[in-house]
This record gives structure tokens, sequence and C-alpha cells, in this order.
């Protein structure tokens, strides 16, 4: 097996704080509480209906249990704060201040000392990174409650981030590598029926289109006789070559996934085995035009034609051109193709996996950020239904994959496949 580990050629820690804090004692909203419910409810009430609630700190109106005890809002706060901060305290006075509504403020390690003593617990602090997604999962609860599509979540943020990142850096939209491959040659032969009038008997070879700005070019079979037949293996070189560049690509591009390079280099292999050529016909796509059903890839241009000169079959490329016009005309955004490739990339379900339920929560996670994405940045009317189309497209895709590896199998007893390509097909 060829090497994969390297591209071929291809709870928050505690800051000190200062001696004192603010002497502002804002009252922390409840989004901050920093609940937990190891056993009990953290707010749970025991007391009669109707009476009055007291701080068992400092003896002002309590709003619930906070940390384990019954707290106002203000030493609900000021605990939470000189925790999670590691703040330390140095009474001015005796270390036995008393702590009321009014003089609570005066002594900060007496405050202190007395959350401690009534019994509020350190360990039910929650840290601020689980804050801030408590916060956001509650705000993302009251917006569908509302009807109102959910924000994404920072996590979600940087998802997309990276994985943009990864794709601008690795997928050459200029197509400039093609110049390294052999040149694509066009050859097409006459058929076996009666040569009919002024028609030519020698092959016709048509190298390459190429796409000068603000032009089309026309399909090969619209400018050849009609007794002519493509030579089912003339473009196949430039197709091998080619190949090896795209798979190149989305190697790399795999790699500058953290949650990618953290698996195990074998699952690794499987995931990039399983997802290629599904990645190569999405990235694919964002060259495609609709219009002309032509790949524009830089100087040159593909049609669905110049799949049969490589020795695919009808039975494939039909479904394949059908796939990418109607993937096209969801008008996708860069982030929503990426996030397609990473949903690709990271199926549980390709073979020799063996880290199978990190890979589920990563495909699970990343579908829910296309989801997401969706509902907040996609306009309607495009937007609507968008995700479950995408789905059925990535279902029509897993089907194409199974029939390009059958007709590139096919195609490899013909002739010699790269050890790349052949690995990706193996």
């Amino acid at each position: 097996m060829m090497e994969w580990g390297i591209p071929v050629c291809f709870s928050s820690s505690v800051v000190p704080g200062a001696a004192m804090l603010s002497p502002s004692d804002a009252e922390s909203s409840s989004s901050n509480s920093g609940l937990l419910s190891p056993g009990p409810s953290s707010r749970e009430d025991t007391q009669p209906a109707g009476e009055e609630k007291i701080c068992a700190v400092c003896g002002d109106r309590a709003t619930g249990y906070h940390f384990h005890v019954m707290t106002c809002e203000g030493c609900k706060g000021f605990f939470r704060r000189s925790i999670s901060k590691g703040v330390y305290f140095t009474c001015p006075f005796t270390r036995n201040c008393a702590i009321t509504k009014a003089k609570r403020r005066q002594c900060q390690a007496c405050r202190l000392q007395k959350c401690l003593a009534v019994g509020m617990r350190k360990d039910m602090i929650m840290s601020e990174e689980a804050l801030r997604t408590r916060r956001v999962l509650r705000k993302q609860r009251r917006r569908e409650l509302a009807g109102q599509p959910t924000e994404l979540t920072e996590e979600q943020e940087q998802l997309i981030d990276t994985l943009i990142k990864a794709h601008k850096q690795h997928f050459d939209s200029s197509f400039s590598q093609f110049v390294h491959c052999r040149p694509p040659v066009r050859l097409y032969i006459h058929s076996l029926s009666p040569p009919r009038p002024q028609k030519t008997t020698s092959p016709q070879v048509l190298q390459g289109h190429t796409c000068p700005e603000g032009s089309s070019p026309l399909t090969p079979l619209q400018s050849l006789p009609e007794d002519t037949l493509p030579d089912i293996l003339s473009m196949l070189p430039h197709f091998i070559d080619l190949s090896t560049i795209l798979i190149q690509q989305v190697i790399k591009f795999a790699k500058e996934i953290p949650a990618f390079r953290s698996l195990p280099i074998d699952d690794q292999i499987s995931l990039l085995k399983g997802a290629t050529l599904e990645i190569c016909q999405i990235q694919f796509n964002t060259v495609f035009n609709e219009e002309t059903n032509v790949w524009e890839c830089g100087q040159h241009c593909y049609t669905i034609q110049d799949g049969a000169l490589v020795g695919f079959q009808q039975i494939y490329l039909e479904p394949l051109l059908k796939f990418h016009i109607s993937l096209k005309k969801l008008r996708l955004h860069e982030a929503e193709y990426v996030l397609l490739m990473a949903i690709i990339l990271f199926s549980p379900d390709h073979p020799g996996i063996t880290q199978h339920d990190t890979i589920d929560q990563l495909h699970e996670k990343t579908a829910l950020t296309l989801k997401s994405y969706i509902d907040q940045r996609h306009p309607l009317p495009d937007g609507r239904l968008l995700y479950a189309k995408l789905l059925l497209l990535l279902t029509e895709l897993r089907t194409l994959k199974v029939e390009n590896t059958r007709q590139i199998l096919h195609i490899q007893d013909l002739t010699v496949m790269t050890p790349l390509l052949s690995e990706i097909i193996s």
C-alpha cells in the first residue's frame, strides 16, 4: 500500500487575577448561573409557596438554588467569578466580617468564605466555554420556538472557515497544473456502415478544446460527420493525468482539516478511498456551465462526450450530466460546497473504518452545520427545501460513484492506471 501520511506530489485554566474584584457587583444573568445537574435539580424549591426566599450568604432576597445553595443573584455571580478567575482575597480586618446585604461588598474575602461555609460548591461551576455553548443553545431554542432560523455557533463558523481555507488553498481554480498532463486528444473514427458520398475515410483528430473568454466551445459530436464514432481510449492518457492531480488536491484538502488529521492513519486512508471520487465531482461542479453543459477549467473545456473518449459508457455519463445540472441549479454558496465535501469525507459508511463513533459524530456535526447555514444564510426562495434536495443528490452521487468505479476497473483492464488512481478504486 502506498504512503498516505504525506500528500503524494501530491475546564478552563485558572488565571491569576487582581487582589480585588471590581467594586461593582453587577448581578449576572440567569443564563450565566453555571448550573449542573448531578443528583437533584440545582434549582429545586422546597419552601412553601409564597414564602420569601432568603440568600444563605447575605440575607438578600434569593432567586433559587445556585451551586447547591439558596442564594441571591449577586452572591451567585460573585461566587462564580471568584472561583472561575482563581482570585485570592485578603481580609483587611479580623477575617470574621459580617456579611449582609448592605455590607457584602466591603470584604470579598469573608464573603467568599461565607459562600463556601454555607455549602456552595466549586465543582458545579461551568467553564466559560460551556456557558457560551449553553447560551447559544438557549438562544437557538428561543428562535426555533419563535419560528426563526437558528444562528451559526462559533464552532460552526470556525468549521466553515477551515473548510473554505483548505478548499481555496488546494483546489486550483485556474487549473494551471493541467499543463503538466499529457495533451487531450479527441480521436474519432468512421463506423463500419457503408461510406456516404463526400465523407472522408481518415480518422479525425481534435486537439483539445480551449475556452477563450466569452465564448463556448461546440462539442466534438456537433461538428463531426454522422458516421463517426469516438475512439474510446483517445482521451484516456489525459484523463489519467488529470485524475491524479485532482486526487492529490483532495488529499491535501482533507489533511488541512484538524478533525481528519486527528484520526488514525488507517481511518484516514479508508475515508479518502471511499470519498475522493465523490469529492472530485463536487469540486468539478463549481466550474460547470449549465447553459453549455461544459466544465470550464481554465484554458481547457470538457464535455460529456469527452467521457466517452476516455472509455466511460452512457449508463454512467448520462446520469452524471444530469447530476451536475441539478446540483448547479441549486446555486450553492462556497460554504455549502465545502460542507458537502466534508459530509462526504466523514461518512461513517466507508469500509475499513475503526473509529466509527468518532467519524459518525463528525459527520453529524458537519451535516448540522450545513443545515444551520442554509437556514440562516441562504435566502429564499432558493433556500427552501435546499437541505433536503442536497441529501437526495448525495444519494445519487453515491450511486454514480459505484458505477464510476466499476467502469474505471473495466478500463484498467485495458490499460495501465497510475498507482494513486489504482489505490483509490481498489
